[in-house]
């Protein structure tokens, strides 16, 4: 009884030191990134390696892995930027990225894991400089926000996709002018709106007025054409069959006398 502690102790290390190799053996991914092995027996991490994905993997205990998030990530960025006429202006916009997968042992071995600061960053304020640069304020405030906001995108993707970063889009969420310069513009939209709503109504003013015209003309050439087909032989007849009506009327008594200058009947009472 006495040995028996004896005997189990080489057991008990030895099962000691089997946890702590499978504990530092087993690695688990989370959903959502991949890493790469560094191996300490050899060359570090080798860039032609297929990363490690989401699961459940065995390792060397004298390895190690290096998690890296492979999901779309954003980064707001607070710029200040000059325009094309040098006024500052402040850009405040939104990185939507991640890191190219397949190439995520050259991205570690060539950027390292602080890749965000050492490469998206200064490619993202370098791009927006340069075109915001080719714009005055009028047109970053007002009418070219979408077309600057996609050649920043496409500036920015040129640089960062040969450096195994995947750019996925630029928002930009708010431009601020100097508050001059903002009211400025202002003033002057709204007063090409006002413009703008000056010449609708001069415009559809004259177009009222044309439709008048072409109204008038039309009953003044329709009471010519009635004047010139009205011979006095029609209204004679016309005057006859009217007075004729009248004498027939059971509320109506006439007495004719005689004939006025057109030869027509001549009313002289009625009831």
């Amino acid at each position: 009884m006495e040995k028996l502690p004896k005997i189990a102790f080489p057991f008990i290390i030895a099962g000691v030191i089997f946890i702590i190799i499978i504990a530092k053996s087993a690695v688990t991914i989370d959903a959502g990134h991949a890493a790469v092995l560094y191996e300490t027996l050899g060359d570090g991490v080798d860039s032609n390696k297929v990363p490690l994905g989401p699961g459940f993997h065995i390792i060397a205990p004298w390895n190690r892995v290096i998690d890296y998030e492979t999901r779309q990530q954003e980064i707001p960025e607070k710029m200040s930027v000059l325009s094309s006429n040098g006024l500052d202006i402040k850009l405040d916009a939104s990185v939507l990225y991640e890191p190219d997968v397949k190439n995520l042992g050259k991205l570690h071995n060539e950027k390292g894991e602080n890749y965000l600061s050492r490469v998206l960053q200064p490619a993202i304020r370098s791009a927006a400089r340069s075109v915001v640069g080719r714009y005055t304020p009028e047109q970053l405030y007002s009418t070219k926000r979408d077309a600057i906001q996609e050649e920043i995108f496409e500036e920015t993707r040129k640089i960062v996709e040969s450096q195994y970063i995947q750019l996925n889009n630029v928002l930009i969420r708010d431009v601020t002018l100097p508050p001059t310069i903002k009211e400025a513009i202002e003033r002057k939209l709204r007063q090409e709106q006002e413009s703008l709503e000056y010449e609708f109504r001069l415009v559809t003013a004259e177009k009222e007025a044309q439709k008048q015209r072409i109204e008038a003309q039309g009953k003044a050439d329709a009471n010519r054409i009635l004047s010139a087909s009205l011979t006095d032989k029609i209204l004679q007849d016309k005057g006859i069959e009217a007075t004729n009506k009248l004498a027939e009327s059971p509320n109506s008594k006439v007495v004719i006398i005689g004939s006025g200058e057109s030869g027509m009947p001549i009313i002289l009472g009625n009831q």
